[in-house]
């Protein structure tokens, strides 16, 4: 039975103020917490047996940022988000959420794994929407959308069903809160796995490929609803997707990958109509057409 996407809060780490000027500390403090990135890679590597997914990859994304992972299939851009989700583990390197490592650190000179409960802490500031939405079938909607923030974060049922309902209105389903996902369409469940991924206020939503089991004519309303999300909201997000308008629309940094290597990173308008790197320029020749 697939799990719920978490997400939630957890402390970031405060540094010491001087004695001489606490406003300069808290001032440091502050800008301290805002030029630690949200996530950092530092020589992550996966390997499946012999195959090996990731090597030597390094990178970071700050806080209100949205980066889109564009490339070919298998180039391990769904990976890098099973990773920081904790579906996957390492195999090498580490992972950092705003500073602290998320599976393995470095102690006396060795890796070694954190504590399970640091890694839950970390998780409930994560939220994934899946491609296959991942719905419990035997819950109805709401309880879908509560069961996390009421298990996991110890939210009021109360106050998580009224959170719920008024997701659901955002995602226009408001009438499908007693609805099972079974009844619903494709379309429609994936409006609700975005919904439940909300429902715990992550600080950072991972989007994998979130149209590619859908119907052409439903993409336009699931991608509306993201695009709003990140209107309105300074989640951070890390996104895989094969839109490439919508990467183009929503991203700050669009990154492309392959062979489990970024082979060019820049903002969407200078990637999608100057790429430099001649990788890139074949796949968006590909995916785009030559116009």
């Amino acid at each position: 039975m697939p799990t719920p996407t978490d997400p939630a809060e957890a402390s970031g780490q405060a540094p010491a103020q001087t004695a001489a000027s606490p406003q300069a500390g808290a001032a440091a403090e502050t800008s301290s917490a805002q030029d630690t990135p949200v996530i950092a890679f530092h020589d992550v590597e996966k390997s499946f047996g012999p195959n090996t997914v990731l090597k030597d990859l390094n990178f970071s994304v700050q806080r209100g940022e949205r980066v889109t992972l564009i490339g070919p299939s298998g180039s391990g851009k769904t990976t890098i988000l099973r990773l920081v989700m904790t579906l996957e583990e390492l195999t090498g390197g580490y992972i950092f959420i705003d500073g602290e490592p998320l599976t393995h650190e470095e102690r006396d000179g060795r890796r070694v794994p954190v504590s399970k409960a640091a890694q839950r802490k970390l998780r409930t500031r994560i939220g994934m929407v899946f491609q296959q939405f991942n719905l419990f079938p035997n819950m109805t909607v709401v309880e879908n959308i509560i069961e996390a923030p009421v298990h996991v974060l110890g939210m009021p049922k109360k106050e998580a069903l009224t959170k719920a309902h008024d997701l659901l209105q955002q995602v226009g389903l408001g009438d499908k809160a007693d609805a099972h996902p079974t009844s619903l369409s494709g379309g429609q469940q994936q409006r609700v796995a975005i919904a439940r991924a909300l429902a715990m206020d992550p600080e950072i939503l991972l989007l994998d490929e979130v149209t590619s089991a859908l119907d052409p004519e439903v993409v336009g309303e699931v991608l509306g609803i993201l695009r709003r999300v990140a209107e309105t909201t300074n989640v951070t997000m890390l996104i895989v997707t094969h839109e490439m308008q919508f990467a183009r629309d929503v991203s700050h940094r669009v990154m492309m990958f392959d062979g489990g290597h970024v082979v060019e990173s820049a903002p969407p308008e200078e990637l999608f109509t100057a790429p430099k790197h001649e990788r890139t320029q074949r796949f968006l020749s590909a995916v785009l057409g030559d116009h």
